[in-house]
């Protein structure tokens, strides 16, 4: 039953549509041999290196959900520089019973053109009431998180830790759970350990085998950064010879 009631259950990738795995996005080993892939009903986590097809991925469950490829609500229809896959085109978004009262894409690659776009159309109330261009970046990336998110909603996050400190990481993690507590359902694609830290939640993996489930502790993000702290001058040593 958590299932149905869950906003985003899981997305199908049509295949048949697919006309050659040897271009991209198909060719990355993330959608070389995906079929189905299913989320958490209140977070799930999407980690792995650089390239490996996560902002692709988050990318095109946002555009298939409504979403403007920039971020915003979905009632943004604004366009800076048209750079998105068209993966979205080839996959099925499987939903649950409920729909969302409330609903936010955040994308820290193109989020000043999103504040750009907030302040043109002078909503930004919303957010706070003070110009997200006049705030810091790490300040106006919390200020949308505070402001903006309402509960009851589906919320997709691409790398929302890019300008927030560890203190606001942190309280971001806080913020989430509240949110969580109101029937709010998170796809958050990351590389901090801090965040993808939260209590109870699914992590997604990206690797050259596809995507797995794997627990906190055997990430890459927190093997290396444990590593680092608790050796950072035999690290070091070895990085600098």
């Amino acid at each position: 039953m958590e299932l149905l009631n869950t906003y985003l259950r899981s997305i199908k990738l049509s295949r048949d549509k697919i006309d050659c795995f040897n271009r991209y996005p198909f060719s990355l080993p993330a959608f070389r041999d995906l079929e189905c892939l299913e989320f958490h009903p209140q977070v799930t986590f999407i980690v792995g290196e650089n390239g490996t097809g996560k902002s692709t991925l988050l990318e095109a469950i946002a555009i298939a959900w409504g979403f403007n490829p920039e971020g915003g609500t979905r009632n943004f229809n604004f366009s800076t520089r048209n750079s998105h896959s068209g993966l979205h085109e080839y996959i099925h978004l499987i939903r649950g019973t409920r729909k969302p009262r409330d609903s936010f894409f955040f994308r820290a690659e193109t989020f000043y053109n999103l504040a750009t776009q907030i302040d043109e159309l002078e909503v930004g109330e919303f957010y706070g009431g003070k110009s997200l261009h006049e705030q810091s970046h790490g300040e106006a990336f919390f200020a949308t998180f505070m402001n903006k998110f309402k509960g009851n909603g589906l919320y997709i996050l691409d790398e929302p830790e890019a300008a927030l400190s560890p203190m606001r990481q942190m309280a971001m993690i806080s913020r989430m759970y509240d949110l969580a507590k109101q029937n709010s359902q998170f796809i958050i694609a990351t590389h901090s350990p801090i965040i993808m830290g939260y209590p109870g939640a699914m992590i997604l993996q990206i690797s050259n085998n596809g995507i797995e489930v794997i627990e906190y502790e055997k990430t890459e993000n927190y093997i290396i950064m444990k590593e680092f702290i608790n050796n950072r001058k035999k690290m070091l040593q070895v990085l600098l010879e």
